[in-house]
């Protein structure tokens, strides 16, 4: 290989898969929007009388639609780190996309709401089994901090290496901050 091919491959910024998971409603879609660099991709899909019963949106305000394969969103970091960010669905019917989506990724934002904590067990439970790394980021609606990290890792059972934040997915400083300190819990645990 010539030095002009090896300069340009040493400039390309390295690809880095990540997951943004968790509960129906929960605000996946909403995280990938506000802080992708490109228009992102969803798959949203009107809720319909069929999932009366099935999904609750009573905590959910006026969502009228939802994920029903994935988000896509990316974002530069320096010159250095590309992240590809793919949102999963919420609803357990739609699990079966989980493996495609987290397949090579090295970690994972779960997003959660204190509201409906109960809602976070299905994704904890998936990265624990699959060994990805990951954190828990309590969206904090309106900068509404309700309980505080440690109620939230006492909760949900969490081992004490996993990072708990508080984030509001809406803003992109936000959901950058989330990002990063998974980047930087993924490669402490490379380590």
């Amino acid at each position: 290989m010539d030095s002009k091919h090896s300069d340009e491959a040493a400039a390309l910024p390295l690809p880095v898969k990540i997951v943004i998971a968790g509960g129906f409603g929960v605000g996946k879609t909403t995280f990938v929007a506000s802080i992708s660099e490109i228009e992102p991709l969803t798959t949203e899909a009107r809720l319909t009388a069929a999932g009366v019963g099935v999904d609750d949106v009573d905590t959910v305000g006026e969502k009228t639609s939802t994920t029903v394969a994935m988000d896509f969103g990316r974002i530069t970091l320096g010159e250095e780190l590309i992240l590809y960010l793919f949102g999963t669905p919420g609803q357990e019917r739609f699990q079966f996309m989980w493996d495609e989506l987290s397949r090579g990724a090295i970690g994972a934002v779960i997003l959660a709401d204190t509201r409906r904590l109960a809602d976070s067990f299905a994704a904890i439970d998936y990265f624990e089994r699959a060994g990805v790394s990951f954190l828990v980021a309590v969206n904090s609606f309106d900068g509404a901090v309700t309980h505080d990290a440690e109620s939230v890792r006492s909760a949900l059972a969490l081992h004490p290496r996993v990072p708990v934040i508080h984030i509001d997915a809406r803003e992109r400083g936000s959901a950058l901050r989330a990002l990063v300190t998974l980047v930087r819990h993924a490669l402490d645990l490379a380590v």
